[in-house]
């Protein structure tokens, strides 16, 4: 049964490495990397002083990072504990996929991924009712985390999985947040 998960998610990842073009290479290249979304962070950092206030802000920028630290940390065990080969090194396919960018860790599961979605998930609990159309914050992670795929740098499975923990991790953050929140911000 895994194995036919393993060859299905294989073939899926080809699939979608394959409708990419080196006209593109430069935007996606540009998209995984972190620092291209300053803008956006510093639009969510606007939007959520606006509601909260300097003291809020910082706290639950605090929550943020601590997110960001236990969803990578946990990535990075998953990483090494399954040590799946990212599709830029797997011998058996890497000589006729589309790699864009290399990396020597593994694959399973996506850090980017996991990373964002958490991310995207904790803020969007929060918000959701004093942002209109906040959901729209999900673009973030969706398109951030196709480019590992359109790089050759992860499978589908390893994207899913990535939201599934990043999601999980968010809003199990999301309610420690609420009840530290009405602790020390009692309204």
């Amino acid at each position: 049964m895994l194995e036919k998960i393993l060859s299905l998610d294989t073939q899926l990842f080809i699939y979608l490495n394959s409708l990419g073009s080196e006209t593109y290479d430069g935007l996606w290249l540009s998209i995984t990397k972190q620092i291209n979304w300053i803008p956006l962070f510093l639009l969510l950092a606007y939007l959520i002083f606006k509601k909260l206030g300097t003291k809020q802000t910082l706290y639950l920028l605090l929550f943020v990072a601590i997110l960001i630290t236990i969803t990578d940390q946990t990535t990075n065990l998953f990483k090494n504990g399954f040590q799946r080969l990212r599709p830029c090194n797997n011998p058996d396919i890497n000589t006729f996929i589309r790699v864009v960018k290399k990396s020597n860790s593994f694959s399973f599961f996506s850090g980017h991924a996991a990373n964002s979605m958490a991310v995207a998930a904790f803020l969007f609990f929060n918000f959701k009712h004093k942002i209109k159309y906040f959901g729209f914050l999900f673009l973030w992670p969706l398109i951030f985390a196709y480019s590992r795929i359109y790089l050759g740098l992860h499978y589908p499975l390893d994207i899913l999985t990535g939201y599934f923990f990043g999601f999980v991790f968010g809003f199990l953050m999301f309610k420690i947040y609420k009840v530290a929140q009405r602790k020390y911000f009692p309204q």
